[in-house]
């Protein structure tokens, strides 16, 4: 290997080395921070309403994604690839998909894209917003994590934002390595 070549290597493993670190910091905090007492809110369930409680399913912790819902490329993206390590999610912990789409509107969409996880519809609550995931201008997507304590009540632990180049997305990583980067690429539906 030139000289060069090994500065520009030392210097690519040394950031990896610093990301990876900031990343393990950066989670290391978010669990530390104080979590927040959140109201046992309803939801609409595919077989009803379900409260935000019943949906841990015995687990003592949940992740639920906030998704925008069957109008998002880039969410729809995001719930494809929650669906391939789904298995692996649930071993650990309660993992659910909340949209505002209705319930119905769900269950199809989901059904043609093969999504085996639970979903819920946060349409008629303030879930969402109360989350942070609602702004003037619409839905954003990202994710909020809980812990259901012994008494019962439910704490946020944590949340993120979801967006391009997000740790919770694999494909810009795997684009970013790519001679041209992402390119501009863009999710799509079907290709």
């Amino acid at each position: 290997m030139n000289p060069e070549t090994a500065t520009l290597q030392t210097e690519i493993d040394r950031l990896e080395r610093e990301l990876a670190e900031g990343r393990e910091r950066l989670a290391a905090l978010k669990r530390k921070a104080p979590r927040h007492a959140v109201k046992d809110y309803t939801l609409a369930g595919w077989n009803g309403p379900v409260q935000l409680s019943e949906l841990f399913a015995g687990k003592p912790d949940m992740i639920v994604v906030h998704n925008m819902g069957r109008g998002c490329r880039y969410c729809t993206l995001w719930a494809d690839g929650f669906n391939g390590v789904y298995p692996h999610l649930a071993d650990r912990a309660a993992f659910v998909v909340c949209s505002p789409d209705p319930v119905e509107v769900q269950k199809e969409f989901a059904s043609g894209r093969g999504w085996r996880f639970p979903m819920v519809s946060g349409k008629e609550s303030t879930f969402i917003q109360d989350m942070g995931f609602r702004s003037e201008k619409g839905w954003m997507p990202g994710v909020s994590t809980f812990h259901l304590e012994p008494t019962g009540g439910v704490v946020r632990v944590a949340q993120a934002t979801f967006g391009p180049g997000d740790p919770f997305c694999a494909v810009w990583h795997l684009f970013d390595l790519l001679a041209e980067g992402v390119n501009e690429w863009e999710p799509q539906y079907r290709y």
